[in-house]
Formats: structure tokens, C-alpha cells, sequence
């Protein structure tokens, strides 16, 4: 089922989410609506409070299909980059980030098992991106210099998907 995308400044988006104590058949119905709201915007990511659900989930799809994390912890961080980015909470905003470019992070997947993902590159970013979501930050939160942020028609005028 399709949810409806909270914008900015919507206070759920900065906003620390709760843990997630079980991993429940709602939290696995939440699962899969959030991979179909992100593939329909379209985006390559998305988390529970983006959907207004305060919890801590993140789902993201490079296109190697998608990938869900319950209570996504980031234990490890290596190297620099620096992608442009867009968030589906803030349409039309697009600005360069830095963040890590390897990151290994642990949580649990759909079934309620120990999970780890280790990422570089774009999905390192979509993943940093989505778990700061999860803090309560947004990405105009991590631009070093604010007159990069930029204004940009709306996705379905680009063919450039959103974090």
C-alpha cells in the first residue's frame, strides 16, 4: 500500500525514531509499503518517519533490489565523498553532501535476524542519508555551506532518482 511522503518542516522529521522492540506483521507490512512508496516517487531510499511512522526503519534499492534494516546502527565509517543528494520529504532541494564512502551496518532484516551490510559508494550514502532521518536530521542539516542548496524542478521533470 502506498503511504503518503511527509515534507519538511513536518516535526515527525526532526524527530529522534524509537527503536523497534519486535519485529512484528505491521512492522513487516511497513516494510513493504515503504519499498513501494520509495519505488513509485520514485526514490532509492526511504525511512519510517519520511512515511510518518517514528520508528527505526530504512529501506533502500539501487536497483540490485531492495533492502530493508530494523534499528540500523552504523558501527563503522571509512573515507570521503561527497554525492549530490535529494530527499523525497524535500522536493525541488538538491545539495552536495559529505559522508563517509564505506560504512558497515548491523540491525535486523524482515525476519527479525542479525543483520550486517557493508556499502561504498552511492548505497553508503543512501544508507548514512536514511539513518540520519532516524536522528531527526535532514540532509540540509549536513550542508557545509548553505548556498549550495539548490532548487531543482521536481522528479518527474529529471530523470535523476531521490535519496
Amino acid at each position: 500500500m502506498l503511504r503518503k511522503i511527509i515534507r519538511f518542516p513536518h516535526p515527525v522529521l526532526k524527530k529522534k525514531a524509537k527503536a523497534v522492540k519486535r519485529v512484528t506483521t505491521e512492522i513487516v507490512r511497513l516494510i513493504d509499503d515503504m519499498i513501494e512508496t520509495m519505488q513509485k516517487a520514485p526514490g532509492v531510499g526511504l525511512a519510517a518517519p519520511q512515511v510518518g511512522e517514528s520508528i527505526r526503519v530504512i529501506v533502500a534499492d539501487i536497483g540490485t533490489g531492495a533492502i530493508a534494516v530494523i534499528n540500523p546502527k552504523i558501527i563503522k565509517k571509512s573515507g570521503k565523498q561527497c554525492l549530490n543528494e535529494g530527499c523525497l520529504s524535500l522536493p525541488g532541494v538538491e545539495a552536495p553532501v559529505e559522508r563517509a564512502a564505506h560504512v558497515i551496518v548491523t540491525g535486523l532484516d524482515r525476519t527479525g535476524k542479525k543483520a550486517t551490510i557493508e556499502a561504498k559508494e552511492l548505497l553508503a550514502t543512501i544508507l548514512q542519508h536514511e539513518v540520519d532521518h532516524l536522528e531527526g536530521l535532514v540532509l540540509v542539516d549536513r550542508v557545509s555551506d548553505p548556498s549550495l542548496i539548490k532548487h531543482v524542478p521536481p522528479a518527474s521533470e529529471k530523470k535523476e532518482e531521490l535519496i
